[in-house]
């Protein structure tokens, strides 16, 4: 990741580097490093043995492919989508194959499937949360509508909650604030998945 000389900078500054970096990796490595994703995730879930694991659909540039929801759905293991409502936290429905998505706000897949309520990220044991970056305390940057902070708080206590980034956005520190939700675990296509200090 490049970034100016004059640091430390804001959480807008962040945002506009890291996305910057993300638009110059070539798809090609991009596919590699979602598929070297995928299966650290199956490994993830295979460790801890969880029933229930909540995940995203990549959008755009983020981390990640659609073959991990397929490949856990074919394990018997119960796939949460985030759902978006208003300016709310997050609700979450099932993942049922690829059939089940539908286009949303924002550029999205949902699920179109019955909607579980925000409470439901509680049944899961693993949740994979997107982000721009993660710092080796646990701070995670989003892209700054601030969802995932405003639903995590309805995980379970033992959750497993893993960032999924790139290696270059598994940073020394990121700035934070008080209501940001610390994440346990990062998770990159080279380092793996590496457990934080909560």
């Amino acid at each position: 990741m490049t970034r100016p000389a004059h640091s430390p900078l804001s959480k807008q500054q962040w945002r506009e580097t890291l996305t910057r970096d993300r638009a110059t990796v070539p798809a090609e490595r991009r596919a590699l490093q979602a598929s070297a994703l995928t299966r650290l995730a199956l490994e993830v879930v295979a460790r801890t043995g969880a029933r229930a694991v909540c995940c995203y659909v990549p959008v755009g540039d983020e981390p990640g492919e659609l073959a991990l929801l397929d490949r856990l759905h074919e394990t018997g293991v119960e796939v949460l989508l985030p759902v978006v409502v208003g300016r709310g936290p997050l609700e979450w429905a099932r993942y049922t194959g690829p059939d089940s998505l539908e286009r949303a706000a924002f550029g999205l897949l949902e699920p179109s499937g019955e909607r579980l309520g925000a409470e439901a990220v509680g049944r899961a044991e693993v949740v994979f949360v997107p982000a721009l970056a993660v710092d080796r305390h646990g701070i995670r940057l989003g892209k700054g509508a601030g969802y995932y902070d405003r639903s995590l708080g309805a995980a379970r206590r033992e959750v497993e909650l893993v960032a999924v980034v790139g290696d270059t956005e598994f940073v020394e520190a990121l700035p934070g604030e008080e209501h940001d939700v610390r994440m346990t675990a990062v998770m990159t296509p080279e380092r793996g998945v590496v457990r934080l200090p909560v």
